[in-house]
């Protein structure tokens, strides 16, 4: 979940209005046929880490995942003493992670990741839905790490440090046929829904500030906490464009019967990565081992191929990569 400032990503997720994003909510396709973040604890939740029994929203089976020792000694006290690996999500951002119809079950590939590391380090997963925007400030404090999509960006390299485990891109997403005609090359006078807090969110902004050099009309941006509300703004008619990570895009259009469609080609693949506390060695160390240990014996690519998302796999976790922006 690409993101402004140091705020999923790409995060990040209530009323879910699409079908199997999160319980709260009936389905984008539903409802338009009868017709798709801010800092605040009081949104969060804590969930533990079933599945849910529904097809579509039940989680690769990571139980077989055992503890390796020499990777969870290197983690220090501050995350092992409570017995959980608590990590901050958005869950309002499917495929990667969102909420099973029950509603506080998170779900997704990041979540099977996030359980697959907790057992190499011998921890219970306990992944807590979060604003998007809260995550990274609350990295270290309130939890171990942060996992909801983020872009890796060197505005937020000077906050936190990255281990990286993804790569995505950005996505124009409009209704099937594109009847407004959506131009993404001139947008001015457009209203586009984006997610709070994100990388999307300030290329809008960048363009709207563009059109207004340029002497014409703004960019109307239309920016929501959750994912879901920006896909659902569109399916409704509320804005004639979303932009958003390409997995994230191309689940919204096949969860909401395919009345969507991208909209010119995926801009700007960069890595996406768990946020560590700015300076933990260590937890960096046990992350990217572990992550590591995921990619080299095939649990990882199974994961995203039980999600749809192999299209952004890769080979190898790194500590702070150096980013071109």
């Amino acid at each position: 979940m690409s993101a402004m400032s140091y705020f999923h990503h790409g995060a990040s997720q209530t009323a879910t209005m699409l079908k199997r994003f999160g319980a709260a909510a009936c389905c984008v396709a539903m409802l338009a046929s009868a017709a798709a973040c801010g800092t605040s604890d009081a949104t969060d939740t804590t969930s533990g880490s079933g599945s849910s029994s529904g097809s579509s929203t039940t989680g690769y089976d990571v139980s077989g995942i055992k503890k390796d020792a020499s990777i969870a000694a290197l983690l220090p006290d501050s995350v092992t003493k409570d017995g959980k690996f608590t990590v901050g999500m958005d869950t309002s951002y499917a495929p990667a992670e969102f909420l099973a119809e029950d509603g506080k079950t998170p779900v997704g590939y990041d979540v099977d990741i996030v359980k697959a590391m907790a057992n190499i380090f011998g921890l219970k997963a306990d992944p807590v839905t979060a604003n998007f925007d809260s995550i990274i400030p609350s990295v270290g404090s309130k939890y171990d790490i942060g996992v909801s999509s983020f872009t890796v960006t060197n505005e937020r390299l000077d906050s936190v440090d990255f281990v990286t485990f993804y790569k995505a891109g950005s996505t124009w997403v409009t209704k099937k046929g594109n009847p407004e005609k959506v131009d993404t090359s001139d947008l001015c006078g457009k209203k586009i829904a984006v997610q709070t807090g994100t990388t999307q969110e300030e290329s809008v902004a960048e363009i709207s500030k563009q059109c207004k050099a340029n002497g014409k009309q703004p960019v109307d941006v239309l920016s929501s906490k959750l994912q879901t509300d920006v896909t659902t703004n569109v399916v409704t008619g509320k804005a004639v464009a979303f932009y958003a990570d390409t997995p994230v895009a191309g689940y919204a259009i096949s969860q909401t019967g395919d009345q969507l469609a991208t909209l010119g080609d995926d801009e700007g693949v960069a890595p996406e990565g768990a946020a560590i506390k700015k300076g933990d060695s260590a937890t960096d160390e046990a992350v990217q081992k572990a992550l590591q240990k995921l990619m080299d014996d095939g649990t990882y690519e199974k994961i995203l191929k039980h999600w749809g998302a192999e299209g952004g796999a890769v080979t190898k976790a790194e500590i702070n990569p150096k980013v071109e922006e």
